[in-house]
């Protein structure tokens, strides 16, 4: 019976911090400004929960955080559908949620997070948060991360030479972050994504181009 009342408690307090957490990713009020621009909603909880951990110089703490619980989703399917299962009720979610986190020392920032997320029906924007916040903890960290996407595996030699081509492209004192990735469907070519700047080399794309071309001149 008592360990019962204790878990309304603890939840009915994860909902009340919820809110109070959500009001502050609306607002934007009060805030510490990022290292990087962030948008949309994503962007809204990432820069609040960045705000408060940066308050609280727990920063690096709530990426892993953060990080774990993704990685715990993405390795467990039935708690990703029933956390994302728009018919269930948001406080068997979030009850759920409050006791996984407290048995793991989760701090109490992110256990905020996830009570706004289950509030305002926005668990199915997890990944795009976290994915936020970890592009603005590579900025804290002077890291400018760059995707390099090619239809297949670059050779190490081909590799070294466009990663030197972009290290002209940061700055004194920041730190190049590559992630390498491959897509069939580009064809040829690469796709590079820096920072916040985007550049499509791909032969698919020059294929469509030469063909809007044609159409245009016929």
């Amino acid at each position: 019976m008592a360990a019962a009342i204790g878990g309304r408690r603890l939840l009915a307090s994860a909902q009340v911090a919820g809110r109070v957490f959500y009001s502050a990713a609306a607002t934007q009020e009060g805030l510490v400004k990022p290292p990087i621009p962030v948008f949309g909603i994503e962007g809204r909880y990432a820069h609040a929960l960045y705000s408060a951990a940066f308050k609280k110089n727990k920063l690096d703490q709530i990426e892993k955080e953060l990080n774990d619980f993704q990685k715990l989703l993405t390795a467990e399917q039935k708690l990703q559908d029933f956390l994302l299962n728009p018919t269930l009720r948001k406080d068997n979610k979030q009850a759920l949620i409050t006791d996984i986190m407290k048995k793991q020392n989760y701090s109490s920032m992110t256990v905020n997070l996830f009570a706004a997320l289950t509030e305002n029906n926005r668990l199915n924007r997890i990944d795009s948060i976290v994915k936020t916040f970890n592009r603005i903890m590579s900025g804290q960290r002077g890291e400018v991360v760059c995707t390099i996407t090619s239809a297949k595996v670059l050779t190490d030699k081909r590799a070294k030479a466009v990663e030197n081509m972009l290290s002209n492209f940061v700055k004194k004192g920041e730190v190049l972050k590559i992630d390498r990735k491959v897509d069939p469907s580009l064809l040829g070519g690469l796709v590079i994504e820096i920072g916040d700047k985007f550049v499509d080399m791909s032969t698919a794309t020059q294929i469509k181009r030469t063909i809007g071309s044609l159409r245009e001149s016929l």
